[in-house]
Formats: C-alpha cells, sequence, structure tokens
C-alpha cells in the first residue's frame, strides 16, 4: 500500500541468441504458460493495492505486462503518477502496453518511456492537451524488430511535435536506436524534436553521415549527449561517416551543437586529425570523449612524417584542446556505455527521467 516507486528490469540477454529470444527456452521453463499468467496476476494485484505509486517502471520483463495491466491501477493513483516507463520488444504482433486512451488518465506525468512503435500522434496530442502537466522527459527506445512488427505509419507529425512542446517547453528527448535503417531515422527525426541525447547501437545496420549530418542541423540548440556503437562484424573494416564529403559530420557535429557535453564512439573510422578538431571545438565542454583505440585512424601524411610520433602527438593535440589529459579507449569493455544495449538504455532512462 505505501509502496512510491515500482521499478522492475528483466535482464534478457541471459536469454537472447543472435538477438532474440528463444521460444524453447520460455517453453521448457514455462510450457502451459501458467507460471507467466500468475506472475502477471501478482503484478496487476500490486497495481491494484497501491495508494501512493508516483513512479511506475518496467523494462523487458517478458510478457509480465500486458495491455490490460494498467487498468488495474485505480484512477486517483493514475491521476498522480508521476513517472511510467512501459518497455517491452518482445510483446507479439502490434500490441501496445498503453493506448493513448489509458494514457488520458495520467494527467500528472512529468516523465515517460515506451518504445518508439507505441508512441503515437494521438498519444502526443494527449500529452498537449492543456489539462496535463508539462512533460519534462521522454525516453524513445527505437528498434528495428519493433518497426518490423509494428510499424511507423502513426508517429508523431512535426505539428505534434509542436503542439506538444508549446505545452511542455521544457520538454527533452532521449532516443536509442538499435539497428534502425538510415531511411527510418530520417523519417523519425522530426525538426521539432527538442532531442537532447541520441544513442546509435547497431549489430547489423550502420548509422549513415546523413543521420548525423541531420542531427547537428535540426538539434543544435538541444544535443548534449551524442553515443555511436557498432558491433557489425564486418572484414572489411569500420564505416567512414567522412567519406566523400568535404566536412566530416562529427567535427561538423562539433562545431554546431554548441552544448555537446558527451561524444563516445565505437566501431566508426575516427580520423586523428577530426578528433583533434572535435576537441578543440568543444574544448573542457566536452567533459566526456570516448573513442575506442581501435577506431581511430591516421592518414598517410601524418604516418609518413618520421619526426612525430602520431598517437604521442594525437593523445597530446585531443589532451591540449580539452584542457585535460586524454587518452584513447583500450578496450571496449572500459566504454561508460558499454552494456548490452537494453540494459544501458533502462539505466540513463532512469537517471535522465530523475534529472527533472
Amino acid at each position: 500500500r505505501n509502496l512510491q516507486k515500482l521499478s522492475l528490469f528483466g535482464d534478457i540477454s541471459i536469454l537472447q541468441q543472435h538477438g532474440s529470444i528463444s521460444n524453447t527456452y520460455l517453453g521448457k521453463v514455462d510450457p502451459d504458460g501458467k507460471k507467466i499468467k500468475q506472475i502477471q496476476q501478482l503484478f496487476e494485484e500490486i497495481l491494484g493495492n497501491s495508494r501512493q505509486l508516483k513512479w511506475l517502471s518496467c523494462g523487458f520483463m517478458l510478457q509480465i505486462v500486458t495491455p490490460t495491466s494498467l487498468s488495474s491501477l485505480s484512477n486517483p493513483i493514475a491521476n498522480t503518477m508521476e513517472h511510467l516507463s512501459l518497455l517491452d520488444n518482445h510483446i507479439p504482433g502490434n500490441t501496445t502496453l498503453i493506448t493513448a486512451v489509458e494514457l488520458e488518465r495520467f494527467v500528472n506525468l512529468r516523465s515517460l518511456a515506451l518504445d518508439f512503435c507505441d508512441f503515437t500522434a494521438e498519444m502526443a496530442r494527449v500529452l498537449a492537451d492543456s489539462n496535463h502537466v508539462p512533460l519534462h522527459r521522454l525516453s524513445l527506445l527505437v528498434h528495428s524488430v519493433s518497426i518490423m512488427h509494428k510499424s511507423l505509419d502513426s508517429m508523431p507529425e512535426d505539428e505534434n511535435w509542436k503542439a506538444l512542446t508549446r505545452n511542455s517547453t521544457n520538454l527533452r528527448v532521449y532516443i536509442m536506436a538499435f539497428d534502425v535503417k538510415s531511411d527510418d531515422m530520417l523519417r523519425i527525426l522530426k525538426p521539432s524534436i527538442p532531442l537532447e541525447r541520441i544513442h546509435f547501437d547497431s549489430y547489423i545496420t550502420c548509422v549513415s553521415g546523413a543521420v548525423v549530418d541531420l542531427i547537428s542541423r535540426q538539434y543544435d540548440k538541444f544535443l548534449t549527449h551524442f553515443i555511436l556503437m557498432n558491433d557489425v562484424i564486418d572484414m572489411s573494416g569500420f564505416p567512414d561517416l567522412s567519406d566523400n564529403r568535404n566536412e566530416d559530420p562529427l567535427v561538423l557535429l562539433a562545431w554546431r551543437c554548441t552544448r555537446l557535453s558527451l561524444l563516445a564512439v565505437h566501431g566508426y573510422t575516427v580520423w586523428a586529425h577530426n578528433l583533434i578538431a572535435i576537441a578543440r571545438l568543444r574544448g573542457s565542454d566536452l567533459k566526456v570523449l570516448e573513442v575506442t583505440e581501435e577506431s581511430i585512424d591516421f592518414d598517410q601524411g601524418e604516418l609518413a612524417d618520421q619526426d612525430v610520433d602520431p598517437v604521442h602527438n594525437l593523445i597530446e593535440q585531443v589532451s591540449l584542446g580539452l584542457g585535460r589529459p586524454w587518452h584513447a579507449v583500450m578496450d571496449i569493455e572500459l566504454l561508460s556505455v558499454f552494456t548490452e544495449p537494453t540494459r544501458h538504455f533502462y539505466r540513463e532512462m532512469q537517471s535522465f527521467s530523475e534529472g527533472i
């Protein structure tokens, strides 16, 4: 009854094989689905008996949260709830955990986290309504699996984002995109999203220079965190975002996005001279600059100079630019953002949502 904060996270990485949950494993553990049913009922009982719940957060708790779970919450509780996150990219078909109609009860929400495909234009309209308190934090997970099963057809258009930010002037958005095709990203990234943090993670699909360029042009007033991770097993080397471009998109990002405080890159080619330019452009305001050693490349001119050790020169120049000692990240596991992606999103979303 006195429970104020309920946060559940299911570590699905144990069950994952090649990016998807193995149903055979679930079938062995719970062949007739009775255990899942019992846990679903328990969860709904907890919600139904809550009298002071302000924060409800469920991430990747396989099938525990169902489309009817939230209806167990009484109106007084739904009306005073301040944070809600419902994430599960293993819901069969195109079912969603919350509808726009259900969201209408949550008039006091300050922060919300959902699968991007579940966040519809209709939901944006509900949150933009004047009877709703201003929303401060919105965290959205864009997953290729979700896009495949659901679609992007109901997503908010630019006018929906405009209306939402009129009611919620301090709204900031955090997006994590997992294996999302560049064409889809270019559709998703509407100009009026107050995007503060974006994280790309991929096993199959790499980000294009065009997407990075769009981000740096559209979100220059808001962007503070930019994370680019790529674990594609490709023998031909890492993708180079500056391919066939006069200017490197990451350098342009550092130049345009004057509030950038965290930049982390792994699995994309970062040229040493560009890394030095980034450090000089943002200086000590760039609190975190993490680039894995294997991602850094030197052009022929830098390698040809016999008098200068290119690695030593890079460390020295970047350190000078940032105004503090810097070195490349030697082991991918030492990256602050290196964890299983859903776990990282859940952890970041919690701290992002609390930071109002």
